[in-house]
């Protein structure tokens, strides 16, 4: 097993500036709400923010394409300068491009068949005072509605004593996502709509399963939000629009069972 790299603030600030810089070569309008739900007394010199142990957060996005985790990256860099660190699969890190960004950002890789040591070092990071990304779905909704959370960023948050802050990202699907791939056509001036909540705490000895639930149901107002102010209004039928407001995205009962069928790879895979 080739030696972890030492971790690099630069490589991670190069991978925003480049998010930020195809960003504005697209002409991707970013438009945000929420912000007032963000934490208020984050100490930032210049790019760097002070980074203090017991003061880190779980960050939980919806994951409706492959690029919403993106999105919410430049959100919580414009605003806080965070250094958000993510759960990466072990099969992606299997490219060595990706396992040594992941040891320069000191993102955590995750084997979605056994999940403990990735669990025991994210915790470690909130308790130090990072901001830990999860996208609780644990995959992409394919219906474009929240799917069932796993409980992982309650379990972490609550054991750690660091809040939640939900993370709602719409219109990034129609960019990239499972089934669509990435256009120029499907890119320019699509606008992306991120909506932040208002932040969860979970006490020690809470119904994790509750806690989830509730996550999950704001998640959902966040999507909701995000659709009823997005600036584009589609097409009767669109694929990007869930069937419950019209749209010809997958049956919520499909994706469950074609859900099913990727867990049971991901035992194989990681």
């Amino acid at each position: 097993m080739p030696a972890k790299r030492n971790p690099n603030k630069f490589v991670y600030r190069g991978i925003v500036f480049t998010g930020l810089t195809a960003r504005s070569l697209f002409r991707v309008p970013v438009i945000p709400s929420g912000l007032e739900n963000l934490p208020a007394e984050e100490e930032i010199r210049g790019l760097n923010r002070t980074v203090v142990p017991g003061k880190g957060a779980v960050v939980a996005i919806t994951h409706f394409g492959y690029l919403d985790f993106a999105f919410a990256e430049l959100l919580m860099w414009r605003k806080l300068k965070v250094h958000m660190r993510f759960l990466v699969t072990k099969k992606a890190t299997k490219k060595k491009f990706v396992k040594a960004v992941c040891d320069w950002c000191e993102h955590v890789v995750v084997d979605r068949a056994d999940g403990a040591a990735a669990y025991k070092e994210s915790v470690e990071k909130l308790r130090g005072g990072d901001y830990l990304a999860v996208l609780p779905e644990a995959g992409v909704s394919r219906s474009f509605t929240v799917r069932q959370l796993k409980t992982g960023a309650v379990r972490m948050a609550a054991e750690a004593g660091v809040p939640i802050i939900p993370v709602s990202v719409w219109g990034g699907h129609r960019m990239l996502t499972r089934g669509h791939g990435l256009s120029i056509k499907a890119a320019w001036k699509n606008p992306v709509r991120v909506h932040v909540g208002e932040m969860i705490r979970v006490e020690t000895d809470a119904d994790v399963v509750e806690e989830t639930r509730r996550l999950q149901e704001e998640l959902q107002e966040g999507i909701d939000y995000c659709i009823d102010t997005y600036p584009v209004t589609p097409e009767p039928g669109a694929w990007w629009m869930p069937r419950s407001r019209g749209g010809s995205a997958m049956a919520v009962e499909e994706q469950q069972i074609l859900d099913a069928a990727d867990r049971e790879k991901y035992k194989i895979t990681g």
